[in-house]
């Protein structure tokens, strides 16, 4: 029994002086890294995702194959988002537009003056490339946004495919992946998203 408790004093004098055997430092490094990808895919799952700009239609706020940082973490859309949209088996891949009106707003769009409204003002889109124009194929749009949808639209208002059209239409709220915040590729352009 002594013996025992010797070479148990041993051990635990060893790990103090911070000599450990390669077994045990394999096992603490082993550790360590299965720890951190956990938190990573927890925190990619949960809160955050990347995805990757594909396109012109958010030009020039955004541009084609630029990498954003998207927050899916209790998200409920709210108007002047860039949000990331799923959207069934209609695309081939989620699609980035910006959130116009948002369920229970009064909509309209007058293609003649270039003017959007949203409950009776006309937006000052300073983000905005060309004209907002009418699509080919276009949606009916309803006056008042119906409950748990969204409008949304390119920023690059004249080539891109969006709520103003029958192929996207309104956005159910549950095909939003998210907001768009943070652009961490290319580097130039690093920083926040608006």
């Amino acid at each position: 029994m002594a013996k025992y408790e010797q070479a148990g004093t041993a051990s635990a004098a060893k790990k103090q002086e911070g000599t450990l055997t390669p077994t045990q430092l394999l096992y603490d490094w082993l550790g360590t890294l299965f720890l951190a990808i956990a938190v990573i895919l927890l925190v990619m799952t949960f809160f955050l995702r990347q995805v990757t700009v594909n396109g012109h239609s958010m030009e020039d706020t955004l541009q084609d194959r630029d990498r954003l940082l998207v927050s899916n973490f209790l998200y409920q859309p709210q108007n002047g988002d860039i949000i990331v949209v799923t959207h069934g088996e209609l695309l081939d891949e989620p699609i980035i537009k910006r959130v116009i009106a948002i369920e229970g707003q009064h909509f309209e769009i007058n293609y003649q003056r270039n003017e959007v409204s949203v409950d009776g003002k006309v937006l000052q889109e300073n983000y905005i490339k060309g004209r907002t124009i009418a699509l080919p194929y276009p949606t009916e749009i309803p006056d008042v946004i119906p409950k748990g949808y969204v409008f949304a639209m390119g920023d690059n208002r004249e080539d891109s495919l969006d709520s103003r059209s029958v192929r996207i239409g309104l956005v159910p709220v549950q095909n939003i992946i998210g907001k768009a915040f943070f652009r961490i590729q290319p580097f130039s352009t690093f920083g926040a998203v608006k």
